[in-house]
């Protein structure tokens, strides 16, 4: 039986550097980013994903990135929902 493979994304502040590396997320589009801290001890809060943040994530061989345009947290759940989603140039490797 196979496992699933572990969805994670780097996250980037402008004038910080790399805030997370390697973030495991339970759902990934290119409109959206979705959390769920059911059943853990992690919680949305302590999450801190704001608002510019720029991510990346591989999608086969090549990096995808984007913008955090919004951050919601309800609950159990953190969703971040992403714009300005771009697939990266191939000798792209974010810094």
């Amino acid at each position: 039986m196979s496992q699933p493979s572990l969805r994670t994304i780097l996250v980037i502040r402008r004038g910080y550097g790399r805030r997370y590396t390697d973030l495991p997320v339970d759902e990934l589009t290119e409109q959206q980013i979705v959390i769920d801290c059911t059943g853990g001890y992690l919680r949305p809060e302590h999450i801190d994903l704001r608002v510019d943040d720029l991510v990346y994530w591989r999608k086969q061989e090549r990096y995808v990135g984007a913008r955090i345009s919004q951050v919601q947290r309800d609950g159990h759940r953190l969703i971040a929902l992403l714009s300005d989603t771009r697939l990266m140039p191939e000798d792209f490797f974010p810094y």
